[in-house]
């Protein structure tokens, strides 16, 4: 296959760890004859410095003409205190929407290798195995109105969670499908006991759970949701929650799998003619400028976020089950980073990355 993918390195360590991914995906082309187009672009705080803007016009036009875009994390501190426009987060939405991925997926697995690197005991972290579907492109973080206004006594904010039906029902569909490929249970969470936004959602996704009868539907309170997964992570399958609930759970689910690092996602929207799903692929955690250009970040979350770009962006379950073979090789070896508590010294991210490339 011809495999055309932008590539968007972002801030800090995004850098690093998308030049791993990036190199296994060359070893993916090598080794099962493909052809790699790789493009880069711009986004985040370096499109700032370099452009004024977090999401240039180049970067939309390279992202709609591309297969899939592999991304690493954006933000730097320096950007804290500039207005919502020129922050490098403004471009990570700005490109949501323009490819209209509206569904985030969060695998959280708890490897044998990093039962000890979780701060759970073991006998709650051993065997989880479940997917976060989050929504992407409704909800509080672009709901109108928005914004800040007045002065003094009289200054508010104003942020509107708005949700339509077919927003609903799409991310429903996609999560439900995905449970009856896994082990049949779906777990809506919300907060429909205080908020009338959450009311609607309930009702949607017990609407759609008809068009599946083999998967088994419950539903949690969000807050609930966060303690059942500390308490017992291991009763989850697939997770579906609205846009900002699944950016805060998704984050606590990350730290089950030993680090934060480990976690990859990917954001998918419409088919293509083709069948394979237009993607955004990038791993969980942020861009890290305390360790930046210290060749000590984990890679393995954009590892499998490569792995699953191949997966569903291209079709290529041999190739990404290949990869994430090799990922979890890699940690049976010993051979991490030091998030992840090896017994001898650390490896650096690019031994990493070449680990799991010789395991290919």
């Amino acid at each position: 296959m011809n495999l055309s993918i932008l590539v968007l390195p972002g801030d800090g360590i995004g850098t690093e760890v998308t030049c791993e991914a990036v190199r296994v995906l060359h070893r993916v082309a090598e080794k099962w004859n493909h052809t790699l187009r790789l493009t880069e672009g711009l986004l985040g705080g370096v499109a700032i410095h370099k452009t004024g803007t977090p999401f240039p016009d180049q970067t939309e036009r390279l992202a709609l003409d591309a297969d899939a875009t592999l991304m690493g994390a954006v933000g730097l501190p320096e950007f804290d205190n500039a207005p919502p426009h020129l922050r490098p987060e403004k471009g990570l939405l700005g490109i949501r929407r323009a490819l209209g991925v509206y569904a985030n997926l969060r695998p959280v697995r708890a490897y044998q290798a990093l039962l000890d690197a979780s701060p759970l005991k073991n006998h709650l972290a051993e065997g989880t195995d479940f997917i976060i579907v989050r929504e992407l492109t409704g909800g509080i973080y672009y709901g109108v109105p928005r914004g800040i206004s007045g002065e003094g006594a009289g200054e508010r904010a104003v942020n509107s969670m708005v949700y339509t039906r077919p927003e609903i029902e799409r991310v429903a569909r996609m999560a439900f499908r995905l449970a009856q490929n896994r082990r049949g249970k779906l777990t809506s969470v919300d907060k429909s006991n205080v908020l009338e936004n959450s009311q609607l959602w309930r009702k949607v996704v017990i609407e759609i759970s008809r068009e599946f009868p083999d998967v088994a539907l419950d539903h949690l309170l969000v807050d609930n949701c966060a303690m059942q997964l500390v308490l017992n992570p291991k009763r989850f399958d697939v997770i579906l929650t609205e846009n900002m609930f699944g950016d805060i759970l998704s984050d606590e689910g990350a730290v089950l799998a030993g680090s934060i690092g480990m976690l990859p996602s990917a954001s998918l929207g419409g088919r293509k003619p083709s069948g394979a799903w237009v993607g955004l692929y990038e791993p969980v955690h942020g861009s890290a400028p305390d360790i930046a250009g210290q060749n000590k970040a984990n890679p393995l979350g954009a590892i499998g976020s490569a792995a699953a770009l191949l997966e569903y962006s291209f079709g290529l379950k041999e190739e990404a089950a290949a990869v994430n073979s090799a990922v979890e090789a890699v940690l049976n070896s010993g051979r991490v980073t030091a998030d992840l508590r090896p017994s001898g010294p650390p490896a650096t991210t690019t031994q990493v990355g070449q680990a799991v490339c010789e395991a290919i």
